[in-house]
Protein backbone atom coordinates (compact mmCIF):
# COMPACT_ATOMS: atom_id res chain seq x y z
CA UNK A 1 0.00 0.00 0.00
CA UNK A 2 1.41 3.39 -1.01
CA UNK A 3 1.53 6.42 1.21
CA UNK A 4 -1.20 8.04 -0.89
CA UNK A 5 -3.55 5.12 -0.42
CA UNK A 6 -2.83 5.08 3.30
CA UNK A 7 -3.59 8.76 3.58
CA UNK A 8 -6.89 8.33 1.72
CA UNK A 9 -7.83 5.48 4.06
CA UNK A 10 -7.06 7.54 7.14
CA UNK A 11 -9.04 10.49 5.83
CA UNK A 12 -11.95 8.17 5.06
CA UNK A 13 -11.93 6.68 8.54
CA UNK A 14 -11.79 10.16 10.10
CA UNK A 15 -14.69 11.35 7.95
CA UNK A 16 -16.68 8.21 8.86
CA UNK A 17 -16.09 8.81 12.56
CA UNK A 18 -17.08 12.45 12.21
CA UNK A 19 -20.22 11.46 10.32
CA UNK A 20 -21.08 8.81 12.92
CA UNK A 21 -20.68 11.29 15.76
CA UNK A 22 -22.71 13.93 13.94
CA UNK A 23 -25.99 12.15 14.65
CA UNK A 24 -27.66 11.03 17.87
CA UNK A 25 -30.94 9.32 18.77
CA UNK A 26 -33.30 10.25 21.60
CA UNK A 27 -35.70 7.43 22.59
CA UNK A 28 -39.34 7.87 23.58
CA UNK A 29 -38.41 6.95 27.18
CA UNK A 30 -35.67 9.60 27.36
CA UNK A 31 -35.36 13.34 27.90
CA UNK A 32 -32.30 15.16 26.53
CA UNK A 33 -30.56 18.54 26.36
CA UNK A 34 -28.11 19.65 23.65
CA UNK A 35 -25.00 21.48 24.88
CA UNK A 36 -22.69 23.80 22.96
CA UNK A 37 -19.33 24.06 24.67
CA UNK A 38 -21.01 23.15 27.97
CA UNK A 39 -23.87 25.65 27.63
CA UNK A 40 -27.44 24.58 26.87
CA UNK A 41 -28.35 25.15 23.25
CA UNK A 42 -31.58 23.08 23.11
CA UNK A 43 -33.27 22.59 26.47
CA UNK A 44 -35.72 19.90 25.38
CA UNK A 45 -34.67 17.67 22.50
CA UNK A 46 -37.63 15.77 21.09
CA UNK A 47 -37.45 11.97 20.55
CA UNK A 48 -35.98 10.98 17.20
CA UNK A 49 -32.75 11.31 15.15
CA UNK A 50 -30.92 14.65 15.43
CA UNK A 51 -27.76 16.29 14.11
CA UNK A 52 -24.93 17.73 16.18
CA UNK A 53 -21.52 19.21 15.48
CA UNK A 54 -18.80 16.90 16.79
CA UNK A 55 -16.44 18.42 19.34
CA UNK A 56 -18.80 21.41 19.62
CA UNK A 57 -22.09 19.90 20.70
CA UNK A 58 -22.65 17.38 23.44
CA UNK A 59 -25.86 15.54 24.35
CA UNK A 60 -26.99 14.64 27.88
CA UNK A 61 -29.78 12.08 28.10
CA UNK A 62 -31.92 11.34 31.13
CA UNK A 63 -34.46 8.68 31.97
CA UNK A 64 -37.87 10.17 31.21
CA UNK A 65 -39.92 7.35 32.73
CA UNK A 66 -41.69 7.36 36.10
CA UNK A 67 -39.08 6.86 38.82
CA UNK A 68 -39.38 5.82 42.46
CA UNK A 69 -37.71 7.36 45.48
CA UNK A 70 -37.74 5.04 48.51
CA UNK A 71 -37.27 7.15 51.61
CA UNK A 72 -35.46 5.69 54.59
CA UNK A 73 -37.56 5.01 57.67
CA UNK A 74 -37.63 8.21 59.72
CA UNK A 75 -38.79 9.08 63.23
CA UNK A 76 -41.39 11.86 63.43
CA UNK A 77 -43.45 13.40 66.25
CA UNK A 78 -47.21 13.82 66.04
CA UNK A 79 -49.23 16.74 67.37
CA UNK A 80 -49.41 15.18 70.84
CA UNK A 81 -45.63 14.57 70.78
CA UNK A 82 -45.88 10.83 70.17
CA UNK A 83 -43.03 9.31 68.19
CA UNK A 84 -43.77 7.20 65.10
CA UNK A 85 -41.53 5.46 62.59
CA UNK A 86 -42.62 6.32 59.04
CA UNK A 87 -41.70 4.51 55.82
CA UNK A 88 -42.70 6.36 52.63
CA UNK A 89 -41.91 6.62 48.94
CA UNK A 90 -42.44 9.14 46.13
CA UNK A 91 -43.11 8.73 42.40
CA UNK A 92 -41.47 11.37 40.18
CA UNK A 93 -40.31 12.11 36.65
CA UNK A 94 -38.44 14.88 34.83
CA UNK A 95 -40.70 17.78 33.84
CA UNK A 96 -38.09 20.42 32.85
CA UNK A 97 -34.87 18.91 31.43
CA UNK A 98 -33.03 22.26 31.45
CA UNK A 99 -33.73 22.96 35.14
CA UNK A 100 -33.06 19.32 36.04
CA UNK A 101 -29.64 19.50 34.32
CA UNK A 102 -28.63 22.81 35.85
CA UNK A 103 -29.78 21.74 39.35
CA UNK A 104 -28.34 18.22 39.43
CA UNK A 105 -25.92 18.05 36.47
CA UNK A 106 -28.20 15.28 35.23
CA UNK A 107 -27.27 13.00 38.14
CA UNK A 108 -30.23 10.96 39.41
CA UNK A 109 -28.52 10.26 42.74
CA UNK A 110 -28.24 14.00 43.40
CA UNK A 111 -31.90 14.45 42.50
CA UNK A 112 -32.93 11.59 44.81
CA UNK A 113 -30.86 12.97 47.68
CA UNK A 114 -32.30 16.49 47.41
CA UNK A 115 -35.84 15.20 46.89
CA UNK A 116 -35.48 12.87 49.90
CA UNK A 117 -34.57 15.83 52.12
CA UNK A 118 -37.62 17.69 50.89
CA UNK A 119 -39.80 14.63 51.43
CA UNK A 120 -38.57 14.12 55.02
CA UNK A 121 -39.14 17.80 55.84
CA UNK A 122 -42.64 17.70 54.37
CA UNK A 123 -43.56 14.52 56.26
CA UNK A 124 -42.21 15.95 59.52
CA UNK A 125 -44.32 19.09 59.03
CA UNK A 126 -47.50 17.17 58.14
CA UNK A 127 -47.15 14.67 61.01
CA UNK A 128 -46.56 17.53 63.44
CA UNK A 129 -49.95 18.99 62.54
CA UNK A 130 -51.93 15.80 63.19
CA UNK A 131 -52.64 13.41 66.06
CA UNK A 132 -51.62 9.75 66.05
CA UNK A 133 -55.18 8.63 65.25
CA UNK A 134 -55.41 11.05 62.34
CA UNK A 135 -52.14 10.00 60.70
CA UNK A 136 -52.91 6.30 61.16
CA UNK A 137 -56.49 6.25 59.91
CA UNK A 138 -58.48 9.46 60.18
CA UNK A 139 -56.59 11.80 57.79
CA UNK A 140 -54.00 9.55 56.18
CA UNK A 141 -55.27 10.18 52.65
CA UNK A 142 -55.41 13.92 53.27
CA UNK A 143 -51.85 13.84 54.65
CA UNK A 144 -50.52 12.12 51.51
CA UNK A 145 -52.42 14.48 49.23
CA UNK A 146 -51.06 17.54 51.05
CA UNK A 147 -47.44 16.37 51.03
CA UNK A 148 -47.72 15.42 47.33
CA UNK A 149 -48.93 18.91 46.40
CA UNK A 150 -46.31 20.72 48.48
CA UNK A 151 -43.43 18.49 47.36
CA UNK A 152 -44.42 18.75 43.69
CA UNK A 153 -44.46 22.56 43.87
CA UNK A 154 -41.03 22.75 45.50
CA UNK A 155 -39.48 20.06 43.24
CA UNK A 156 -40.68 21.76 40.05
CA UNK A 157 -39.22 25.04 41.16
CA UNK A 158 -35.87 23.72 42.43
CA UNK A 159 -35.16 20.52 40.50
CA UNK A 160 -37.34 20.62 37.40
CA UNK A 161 -39.06 17.35 38.32
CA UNK A 162 -42.72 16.48 38.74
CA UNK A 163 -43.85 14.59 41.86
CA UNK A 164 -46.94 12.57 40.95
CA UNK A 165 -47.59 10.72 44.19
CA UNK A 166 -46.32 10.31 47.74
CA UNK A 167 -47.40 7.24 49.72
CA UNK A 168 -46.88 6.26 53.33
CA UNK A 169 -46.16 2.54 53.29
CA UNK A 170 -46.03 1.93 57.03
CA UNK A 171 -46.43 3.78 60.31
CA UNK A 172 -44.99 1.97 63.32
CA UNK A 173 -44.25 2.82 66.91
CA UNK A 174 -40.65 2.91 68.15
CA UNK A 175 -39.56 -0.30 69.83
CA UNK A 176 -39.04 1.37 73.19
CA UNK A 177 -42.67 2.48 73.40
CA UNK A 178 -44.32 -0.57 71.85
CA UNK A 179 -44.73 -2.40 75.15
CA UNK A 180 -46.21 0.53 77.05
CA UNK A 181 -48.54 1.37 74.17
CA UNK A 182 -49.72 -2.22 73.88
CA UNK A 183 -50.32 -2.40 77.63
CA UNK A 184 -52.28 0.84 77.54
CA UNK A 185 -54.29 -0.42 74.57
CA UNK A 186 -55.00 -3.70 76.41
CA UNK A 187 -56.14 -1.77 79.51
CA UNK A 188 -58.37 0.44 77.41
CA UNK A 189 -59.90 -2.55 75.63
CA UNK A 190 -60.51 -4.29 78.96
CA UNK A 191 -62.26 -1.19 80.27
CA UNK A 192 -64.43 -1.04 77.16
CA UNK A 193 -65.19 -4.76 77.53
CA UNK A 194 -66.30 -4.23 81.15
CA UNK A 195 -68.53 -1.36 80.06
CA UNK A 196 -70.09 -3.48 77.31
CA UNK A 197 -70.65 -6.38 79.70
CA UNK A 198 -72.28 -4.06 82.27
CA UNK A 199 -74.53 -2.57 79.60
CA UNK A 200 -75.38 -6.08 78.42
CA UNK A 201 -76.35 -7.19 81.93
CA UNK A 202 -78.46 -4.06 82.36
CA UNK A 203 -80.25 -4.65 79.09
CA UNK A 204 -80.72 -8.33 79.96
CA UNK A 205 -82.33 -7.42 83.28
CA UNK A 206 -84.62 -4.98 81.51
CA UNK A 207 -85.60 -7.56 78.89
CA UNK A 208 -86.13 -10.23 81.55
CA UNK A 209 -88.29 -7.89 83.70
CA UNK A 210 -90.35 -6.89 80.66
CA UNK A 211 -90.82 -10.54 79.71
CA UNK A 212 -91.96 -11.41 83.26
CA UNK A 213 -94.38 -8.50 83.25
CA UNK A 214 -95.80 -9.56 79.90
CA UNK A 215 -96.10 -13.15 81.14
CA UNK A 216 -98.07 -12.05 84.20
CA UNK A 217 -100.33 -9.88 82.07
CA UNK A 218 -100.93 -12.72 79.60
CA UNK A 219 -101.65 -15.22 82.41
CA UNK A 220 -104.02 -12.76 84.12
CA UNK A 221 -105.82 -12.06 80.86
CA UNK A 222 -106.10 -15.79 80.15
CA UNK A 223 -107.43 -16.49 83.69
CA UNK A 224 -109.97 -13.70 83.33
CA UNK A 225 -111.15 -14.99 79.97
CA UNK A 226 -111.27 -18.57 81.35
CA UNK A 227 -113.36 -17.45 84.31
CA UNK A 228 -115.70 -15.56 82.02
CA UNK A 229 -116.08 -18.60 79.75
CA UNK A 230 -116.52 -20.90 82.79
CA UNK A 231 -119.16 -18.57 84.25
CA UNK A 232 -121.03 -18.44 80.98
CA UNK A 233 -120.86 -22.25 80.74
CA UNK A 234 -122.11 -22.69 84.31
CA UNK A 235 -124.92 -20.26 83.67
CA UNK A 236 -125.88 -22.05 80.48
CA UNK A 237 -125.70 -25.46 82.23
CA UNK A 238 -127.85 -24.16 85.06
CA UNK A 239 -130.35 -22.86 82.55
CA UNK A 240 -130.44 -26.24 80.80
CA UNK A 241 -130.83 -28.04 84.15
CA UNK A 242 -133.63 -25.68 85.15
CA UNK A 243 -135.41 -26.13 81.87
CA UNK A 244 -135.13 -29.90 82.09
CA UNK A 245 -136.28 -29.87 85.74
CA UNK A 246 -139.34 -27.78 84.92
CA UNK A 247 -140.40 -30.22 82.25
CA UNK A 248 -140.75 -33.11 84.77
CA UNK A 249 -139.72 -32.18 88.30
CA UNK A 250 -140.58 -35.61 89.72
CA UNK A 251 -138.50 -37.54 87.22
CA UNK A 252 -135.60 -35.10 87.68
CA UNK A 253 -135.69 -35.62 91.46
CA UNK A 254 -135.77 -39.41 90.93
CA UNK A 255 -132.82 -39.23 88.55
CA UNK A 256 -130.84 -37.15 91.02
CA UNK A 257 -131.58 -39.69 93.78
CA UNK A 258 -130.25 -42.54 91.60
CA UNK A 259 -127.06 -40.58 90.99
CA UNK A 260 -126.68 -40.00 94.71
CA UNK A 261 -127.15 -43.76 95.39
CA UNK A 262 -124.57 -44.65 92.74
CA UNK A 263 -122.01 -42.25 94.12
CA UNK A 264 -122.62 -43.14 97.75
CA UNK A 265 -122.71 -46.92 97.33
CA UNK A 266 -120.13 -47.35 94.57
CA UNK A 267 -117.70 -49.22 96.86
CA UNK A 268 -118.57 -52.44 98.72
CA UNK A 269 -116.84 -51.10 101.80
CA UNK A 270 -119.00 -47.96 101.99
CA UNK A 271 -121.13 -47.70 105.12
CA UNK A 272 -123.92 -45.14 105.63
CA UNK A 273 -125.61 -44.54 108.96
CA UNK A 274 -128.92 -42.83 108.17
CA UNK A 275 -132.45 -42.71 109.45
CA UNK A 276 -134.53 -45.06 107.27
CA UNK A 277 -137.22 -42.40 107.16
CA UNK A 278 -134.83 -39.72 105.83
CA UNK A 279 -135.37 -37.96 102.53
CA UNK A 280 -132.38 -39.87 101.11
CA UNK A 281 -134.43 -43.14 101.04
CA UNK A 282 -137.69 -41.58 99.91
CA UNK A 283 -137.85 -43.37 96.53
CA UNK A 284 -136.66 -46.65 98.05
CA UNK A 285 -139.40 -46.52 100.68
CA UNK A 286 -142.01 -45.84 97.96
CA UNK A 287 -141.00 -48.96 96.09
CA UNK A 288 -143.66 -51.77 96.28
CA UNK A 289 -142.63 -55.22 97.50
Amino acid sequence: MTNKSLGVLIVGVVLALIGWNSFFIVLQTERAVLLRFGKIENANVEPGIHFKIPMVNNVRKFDGRLLTLDSQTQRFLTLEKKAVMVDAYAKWRIADPERFYTATSGNKLVADERLARRLDAGLRDQFGKRTLHEVVSGERDALMADITGLLDKAARRELGIEVLDVRVKAIDLPREVNRSVFERMATEREREAREHRAKGREQAEGIRADADRQRRVIVAEAYREAEEIRGKGDAKAAAIYAEAYNQNPEFYAFHRSLQAYRQSLSDKGDVLVLDPESEFFRYLNQAKP
